[in-house]
């Protein structure tokens, strides 16, 4: 071994190209294959065991067929937020629908991580023009 030529410099790829976009591990297509050909099988049979009583299938089944809605509309209006100092009157209306059961504590957080972020945003919107109206005056710009 002492005196031979290793194939790659240490820290140097064998492939720097790396691997080609799209491919796929040749395990998982030989298995997807095996699959393909039993499909209606596999899903006859899953259905058979879920009627059966087996819960994991059952909950597989289910959740495929009907995934947990990860987000969905809030019917609930907002009230005007012109400026950032009218965010106290919008999350005040956001505490208002939760105690009335309007709205759930977890809709009444994203509403409120939303609003501060608009907040957010009106006041850097509010600083920027501050900040030109002051270098117009002084007749200096950036």
């Amino acid at each position: 071994m002492a005196g031979e030529a290793t194939r790659f410099q240490p820290g140097q790829s064998g492939n720097p190209a790396g691997k080609p976009k799209g491919a796929r591990n040749r395990t998982t297509l030989a298995i997807e294959a095996l699959i393909d050909g039993a499909a209606d099988d596999i899903a006859n049979k899953a259905i058979e065991l879920a009627k059966a009583g087996d819960s994991v299938l059952i909950r597989a089944l289910l959740d495929r067929a009907a995934p947990p809605r990860r987000d969905r509309h809030i019917a609930f209006e907002l009230p005007p937020m012109e400026k950032a100092a009218n965010a106290v009157n919008v999350a005040a209306a956001i505490a208002q629908a939760v105690a009335a059961g309007e709205l759930t504590p977890s809709e009444a957080s994203e509403l409120s991580d939303f609003v501060t972020n608009y907040a957010k945003a009106l006041e850097i919107s509010d600083l920027e023009a501050r900040l030109q109206r002051l270098e117009a005056a002084n007749g200096t710009r950036r």
